[in-house]
């Protein structure tokens, strides 16, 4: 199976939890699985990172969701470790990465690629990457996303603000690749 959308029918939704559609009408009817209703219709579709909400919430098997490449975004104006990152993450062969060099392009590509993992560098050329982990946290359609933030020029205080702000994991520059790729693979728990 080919990864799934990012915007589901009930019908579909059903088939990847392997139970009625009656079920996941009700659930969504109910508010337990999030989602919305086409304007002027009775249909009913279901954002993939809902679905996947969802299903951790019920406890349900993820095998059909996770079989294409994980989304990741990076975000970072240094163009040598943008390079090295995707580079390396490239040929992992489990991602699929866009990039991003301020938190404006940050924002407009997190709404249109729908990441699973944003890597974040503190320190961009418009903002700070505490905003810009607040600012995906506070919009429940992207609250899934996962953050890890990279940075050279953080303090212990700064590095507890930015994981109340909603960051997963803090990595200091420079990084060792092979530990980036770790905590990748834990905070997506691959």
């Amino acid at each position: 199976m080919e990864k799934i959308k990012d915007l589901l029918t009930t019908g579909e939704a059903a088939e990847i939890c392997s139970v009625s559609q009656q079920t996941i009408i009700r659930c969504f009817d109910s508010g337990r699985l999030e989602g919305f209703r086409i304007p002027g219709s009775r249909f009913r579709r279901i954002p993939r990172e809902s679905l996947i909400k969802f299903m951790r919430e019920n406890h349900m098997p993820l095998n059909n969701v996770e079989t294409g490449k994980r989304k990741i975004l990076i975000v970072d104006d240094d163009d040598e470790i943008v390079e090295l990152m995707v580079d390396v993450l490239s040929r992992d062969g489990r991602f699929e990465i866009k990039t991003a060099s301020s938190g404006y392009d940050a924002g407009i590509m997190t709404e249109q690629f729908r990441p699973d993992l944003v890597i974040l560098d503190y320190m961009l050329p418009d903002i700070n990457g505490n905003i810009v982990c607040r600012a995906i946290r506070r919009n429940r359609q992207l609250q899934n996303i996962r953050i890890i933030i990279v940075s050279g020029v953080v303090n212990a205080g700064e590095i507890k603000d930015l994981l109340d702000a909603g960051a997963e994991e803090f990595i200091r520059k420079p990084f060792d690749i092979v530990e980036l790729v770790e905590k990748i693979s834990r905070a997506l728990q691959l």
